[in-house]
Order: C-alpha cells, then structure tokens, then sequence
C-alpha cells in the first residue's frame, strides 16, 4: 500500500474507533496501518490496545511483540505469548528466537530454533536464522551445521540444499559449497541450479577456464545469478562492452539496481559520458554537518556500543574487523535516537531537494520524491584495521553515513585511513579504476549519496570506529 492509501486508512480507522472503540480488529489494523508509516510507538498503543480487547488474539500477540522488537524494548516475554498462542507459526518462533537473541539469550535462542526445525527441517527461514545466530555468535566454521542434518532427512529437498549452498558460499568456503553441489548431484541428480552454482564458484574462485566452459554450456538460461556473475566474468577478463550488453537489459528487469554499479563500472573503464551522467559530475555525494553536541555524541555512543553484542559480522554485509547491529536503529524508543531521527530526515530532504529534476530512467533522479521512509537503519562498529568492503546498496535508493566517534588521528593513521570513498571497484575484479573522491569523517557529519554508488571504507591502524548508517526506500517500492 503506497503512502497516500496509508494515510486514509489511518483516518478512516481512527474516526471509526471514535465511534467504536471497543472493537479488536479495528485496534489491530490501524496498529498494521501505524506501522507501515513506521510510527513504532502508536503502532505499540494499538497493538496493546487490541490485545486488551481480545487477549488471546494470536496476531495481535505476535504484531505486538513484533513492533516491540523493532523499537529496541524488552520483546522475548511478548514473542513468548504469541509462541503460546500459535506455537507452529514460524513467523512467533522466529520473532521470539531474534528477541531472546538480542537480550543476550543466544543459547535459548538456538536452543528453540533447534527445536523448531527437528519438527520442520524443510523450514528455510528457520534454518537461515539459525545459521545467523550461530555464525554472529562466533561460529564460522560450523554454523550451517542445520541444514546439513536436514538434508540428511530430505535428501531430494531442492530448495534446501540451495539455501544451504548459499549459506556457505557467503562465508567464500568454496571447498564446503562444491561438497553441498556435489552430494545434492548424487542425490537429486544434474540440476540446472547446481550447474548455476558450480558457474558461481568457478567465477568467483578466479577458475577463469572453468567459468568460461560453464557461461557456454548455459548459455540459454535467465538466472540471474548467472547474468550478474557473468557480467563480473566479462569485466575480469577485459572485455566490458560484453558486460555492458547483459547489464543495459539487466537495467529493464527486477535485477536493475544490482545491474547499475556496474555499469558505472563498465561506462569508466570506456570512457562513456553516461558514467557521469548516472553518477553525477560530481558524484551525487554531499556532507552535512548535524551539530550534535559533546552531549548528544556521548549519549549516541553509549547507546549504540551496547548494542554490538555480537561477536562476527553478518556473512551478507560489507564489515571486516569489526560487528554490524540487527534492528532497525530509527525505529527504536530511545528519546536521543528520536531527535536524531528529525535532523536525518530535515538533511534527506536537502539532499533531494539539491538533485537535478526528475529524470525518468534513472535510478536516482527517476524516483518520485514523496514521503521519506526507511528502508533499513543500523550501526556499525569497526576496530583496529577494520574496513568495509566496497559495496552497494541494492535495497535503497538514497544511503547514507553518520559518524558517532572516532579513534583519535594518532591512532587511525595517516590519511586517508578511515576515510569513506566513492566509485572503488570491488577489488576481486581487480580493475583499473581510483575512487572519485574521499570523504574525512568527523563526528556528528551525515554523509549521503546514491544507494547505487560503490563505496568503501579505508582500513585504520587502531582505536574504534562507530557508525550509524541507513538506507531510505524509494517511496512506492
């Protein structure tokens, strides 16, 4: 539902239950409407307030301990309640796991996924959040260890044998992804998404012969892990305008927002005009300083250092040397992160407001800018050599960086150490192009940029760096 719908069936709900205000489900679908427009506190109220209503309310329960959660409150003993209302409904176990998790309950939380899944081991959502809290709970070798005892249940199960490969194949263990394609062939016989996999490895372990022979013999297919791998093949092996064929339909498909940093890639290395045309000339990246206070940081800091309680890294995110929050910061209850969230939003606003006009087609003037919502909103905090690979941002349309505190110059070294830089290509692909420009962080400066734009972090000698960071969605995605 786009924004506009949202607002009428907010309003249409609050003047029915001035009417009515006894009425459960109405309660509960304007919580559903709340939290939509991501006002986590009113959604709270109306959930609560729902649940007065009709106690043992399962949906209720569980949308109640939901909002919980992303607010950053207390939610295992709310995700209980719900479990208890719905005890086989994946989405109250996953919630009541992801809380116990967060309030420092690992242990409960495996335990009960572990539970879960011995009931239902072809439960894919289950088993990836099991292999999360193993792997950020300081498990990288054996933290996929699920799905191997379910596909020892299922052995033809397709689906989970991919989620599986997937798993292993982002911690880069190209030897333990082989083994999983290789059992999964002698179990399910040749498949075309183990071919596709085999491709994967062979493209992303530099076996350049082996690829090769596998973009021949799949030369027909539409995956699109192929198209992007093959897309990365052709730039490794120096031809770009082959990559550039796939990648310009790529842009016409769901695939587009993976397809257009490369061919920011692909238009520098030829010398195509259009590289500044999508990136902008400059790049679209500006700095604003928040003018938050010794105070205000103070508060930032402490707040968010207690939420790094993991012990690793995300296996799907950009950090190195360092840990990457869960929930979504700007949904969370705190008054210092409210008054935060109002400046954020006032500097987005000017970010948009300088771009150039609308421009259908491209993926960040072709957005219409209405309403401001954010598609995801965490921390991170790296140490001693920590970097960020180069990256994007496939989910967003506008990204952002905020700085909180930095090691002293002393420790992090000399610059452009812990520097934040635009247009690095992945390094994997090992091709011949500088960054556009470097930004020098400095505590309460917001820096935002297109979410289709590389960029990377400089790694720094010592001392800690903390971070928020979000995306904002395009509105009507």
């Amino acid at each position: 539902m786009d924004g506009a719908r949202v607002d009428l069936a907010i309003a249409a709900l609050e003047a029915y239950l001035r009417q009515a205000p006894g009425e459960p489900k109405a309660w509960q679908l304007l919580g559903f409407a709340y939290r939509d427009e991501q006002r986590m506190p009113d959604a709270m109220r109306a959930f609560a307030r729902a649940l007065q209503l009709a106690p043992d309310d399962a949906l209720s329960a569980l949308a109640h301990a939901e909002a919980s959660y992303e607010s950053g409150l207390p939610a295992a003993t709310l995700a209980r309640r719900a479990l208890e209302l719905a005890p086989e409904n994946p989405a109250a176990i996953g919630c009541c796991a992801a809380a116990l998790a967060a309030e420092g309950q690992r242990r409960a939380a495996e335990n009960l996924l572990v539970t879960a899944l011995a009931q239902r081991p072809d439960w894919l959502e289950g088993q990836k959040l099991l292999a999360t809290v193993r792997y950020t709970g300081g498990d990288p070798s054996e933290f996929a260890r699920g799905y191997a005892a379910a596909v020892r249940l299922h052995p033809q199960h397709l689906p989970l044998r991919l989620a599986w490969f997937r798993s292993v194949a982002q911690a880069r263990n190209w030897e333990a992804a082989s083994r999983i394609i290789e059992d999964g062939e002698r179990a399910c016989g040749a498949q075309p998404a183990f071919t596709i996999a085999r491709l994967f490895i062979a493209s992303e372990s530099g076996d350049t012969a082996r690829a090769a022979a596998l973009f021949a013999a799949t030369a027909d297919s539409q995956d699109e892990v192929r198209a992007l791998a093959w897309v990365r093949h052709c730039l490794r092996c120096n031809d770009p305008l082959a990559a550039e064929e796939l990648a310009l339909r790529l842009t016409s498909t769901p695939s587009a927002r993976l397809a257009w940093p490369y061919l920011s890639l692909i238009w520098r290395l030829t010398g195509n005009a259009r590289a500044a045309w999508l990136d902008g000339s400059p790049p679209y990246v500006r700095s604003y300083e928040l003018e938050l206070t010794a105070d205000e940081l103070a508060q930032l800091t402490a707040l968010l250092r207690g939420l790094h309680t993991a012990r690793s890294p995300y296996l799907e995110q950009s950090v190195r040397g360092g840990t990457q929050t869960d929930r979504p910061l700007f949904f969370r209850h705190e008054p210092i992160i409210a008054a935060l969230k109002t400046r954020v939003l006032a500097a987005v606003r000017a970010y948009i407001d300088s771009l150039p006009p609308f421009e259908a087609g491209h993926p960040l003037l072709g957005t219409p800018r209405e309403a401001l919502l954010f598609g995801g909103s965490w921390s991170v905090l790296l140490r001693a050599q920590g970097f960020h690979v180069s990256h994007t941002h496939p989910k967003g349309w506008i990204s952002s960086a905020l700085y909180i505190a930095l090691p002293d110059a002393a420790a992090r070294g000399h610059a452009p150490a812990g520097w934040l830089e635009f247009g690095t290509p992945p390094p994997e692909l090992k091709l011949p192009l500088d960054p556009y420009l470097r930004v020098e962080p400095k505590p309460g400066r917001l820096v935002l940029f297109p979410s289709t734009l590389w960029h990377a972090t400089v790694p720094f000698n010592d001392g800690e760096r903390l971070t928020m960071a979000f995306d904002i969605a395009a509105p009507g995605r």
